[in-house]
């Protein structure tokens, strides 16, 4: 029911965007001569064709307008969908928020505008998107619980990439890494530099307290890529503005940017 509720609220936030990328948004300042029918300004179409004017036999004044010419809006050219690469932190250090973690999870991998692929790592990364008829029953029924490999995990999503400016990588983790930080930090930014947003969903445990490496938040974003927690109200907002590439609406004391 969670799930559901958040799902709704930010689809909701981006239906101009769904919309958009399912018909192509009226492009009001572009005229075309052969419009479909719910695209036709019919203002414009009648100014144009006055000259066609045909009086009704009876002398009354009646009298139609036979449209030889059509003239309609343009469409915008169709909004492409974002390819999400959800990669979820299951190590030991997260138990306490497989809830959160899970949650929102499986919001991201419910949207229906959205092409998700689910990563879930420990020391070992899993690729579950072939499981994803059920993302909640997945997520919920995941639970790795080792010890914690990001970049091997960040290495095996860049592989997968194949539109760098249509991709969003969403990284839910404490960021308490223990494979190569360097290296974790340098495939982020070149995500970064091939156009890929990238934000890290900080850790937040079950009582809804924050608990994550504050230096690795603080590194990635003055990568500018954004760490942040936050609860599942503020959620789609945050989400909302990284899909469409807006500044994220986050209390300072809750960003590191």
């Amino acid at each position: 029911a969670v799930v559901r509720k958040v799902v709704d609220d930010l689809e909701k936030r981006l239906a101009n965007r769904t919309r958009a990328t399912l018909t192509g948004a009226l492009d009001r300042s572009a005229r075309i001569n052969r419009p479909r029918h719910r695209d036709i300004d019919w203002d414009r179409t009648i100014r144009a064709n006055l000259k066609n004017y045909l009086p009704l036999p009876g002398g009354d004044g009646a009298g139609t307008v036979i449209p030889e010419r059509l003239i309609g809006y343009g469409r915008a050219a169709q909004a492409v969908k974002k390819d999400v690469i959800l990669c979820i932190d299951q190590s030991g250090s997260m138990a306490a928020s497989v809830v959160y973690a899970s949650v929102f999870g499986a919001v991201l991998a419910s949207m229906r505008t959205l092409r998700t692929r689910l990563v879930v790592f420990d020391t070992a990364v899993v690729d579950l998107t072939d499981q994803l008829d059920d993302p909640v029953d997945v997520l919920f029924g995941t639970q790795l619980g080792g010890g914690t490999d990001i970049n091997r995990a960040l290495a095996y999503c860049q592989s997968r990439i194949t539109r760098p400016a249509e991709t969003v990588v969403v990284l839910i983790s404490d960021l308490y890494e223990g494979g190569i930080r360097n290296e974790m930090l340098k495939r982020v930014a070149a995500m970064k530099a091939s156009g890929v947003q990238f934000v890290t969903l900080l850790a937040l445990s079950d009582e809804g307290a924050p608990a994550y490496d504050r230096e690795h938040a603080a590194a990635l974003g003055a990568l500018g890529a954004p760490a942040f927690a936050c609860t599942p109200d503020l959620f789609p907002e945050v989400m909302a503005a990284a899909l469409e590439k807006r500044p994220l609406p986050i209390p300072d004391k809750e960003t590191h940017q």
